[in-house]
């Protein structure tokens, strides 16, 4: 039983309704690369932050964290009880413990930065936080593209650390949470990836990514699962050589999301092999 496949089964038995908490899923325009939810999933309980927004909007954590808590209101307006499934660290964060505030970066500045990272890749970015905010640099997730571009684009914008801007108390929110995590033994995680991969490239992620070609250069676009595909089309390697990278980078990505999460000892840890006890909450 998966994340979506566990979350489905908690809002049915509590009659109640889901939030999504991933930063790529919101996006209306993309659907494959993305493991959108199937419609016949989204039909058994009713979704928050799913295809709510166009790639040519700015979402971040504080634009998550404000959508959030208005669902929230609208869901207790009927139910005590409301679900958020996701793996997006930063976002869930936002939810449970407040956001940032970090000042508007100009497009310009952002653009200009992805811009760069797309023709050099991550060893440039890398050395260009590692250079302007290495007090960042020191603590980050190094092998994130996202976060490293934020970082830098937040110094170049404001001349300071993006650390600087890191709240110091944690918000109060006037509901309880009780945070739940699944986690897979290393091997069944791979091949899951592997296969899922796989299925998105039959149903059609080339067709997907190439029709989103001319808006490679959007924020929302640097993901995994994209990135490497464009790459495929502006003709760097084969298509079999795309394919694994994208199961490289996820792979990547799924231990980053691991390791952020393990650091967070109010979740419990369970098994999706094992039968799980829908009333935990």
């Amino acid at each position: 039983m998966g994340k979506t496949n566990f979350a489905i089964k908690l809002a049915q038995h509590y009659n109640t309704q889901i939030i999504s908490a991933d930063s790529r899923q919101c996006y209306k325009e993309l659907n494959i690369g993305v493991a959108r939810p199937s419609i016949e999933e989204l039909n058994f309980a009713h979704h928050y932050f799913i295809a709510s927004h166009h790639i040519h909007q700015d979402v971040n954590a504080g634009v998550f964290e404000k959508y959030a808590l208005q669902c929230v209101d609208e869901i207790f307006a009927n139910n005590k009880i409301a679900v958020m499934v996701g793996g997006t660290g930063l976002y869930v964060n936002a939810f449970c413990n407040g956001i940032d505030a970090i000042p508007d970066v100009p497009l310009e500045t952002r653009n200009n930065i992805i811009k760069n990272f797309t023709a050099n890749g991550l060893a440039w970015l890398q050395r260009e936080v590692q250079t302007n905010d290495p007090d960042f640099w020191q603590t980050a997730e190094q092998q994130n593209p996202q976060r490293l571009m934020r970082a830098l684009e937040v110094v170049e914008a404001t001349g300071k650390s993006i650390n600087t801007f890191k709240r110091n108390n944690q918000v109060e929110r006037p509901f309880n949470i009780i945070k739940i995590g699944l986690e897979l033994p290393r091997e069944q995680l791979i091949n899951n990836i592997n296969i899922r991969v796989d299925k998105m490239v039959e149903v059609g992620l080339f067709k997907e990514v190439e029709s989103l070609i001319p808006y490679q250069h959007l924020n929302a676009l640097q993901t995994v699962g994209y990135r490497e595909l464009f790459e495929y089309f502006s003709g760097e390697g084969s298509k079999e050589l795309s394919i694994e990278k994208i199961k490289i980078s996820t792979r990547q990505y799924a231990k980053r999301q691991m390791t952020w999460f393990k650091k967070d000892t109010d979740i419990k840890w369970l098994s999706p092999f094992d039968k799980i006890d829908l009333n935990i909450i």
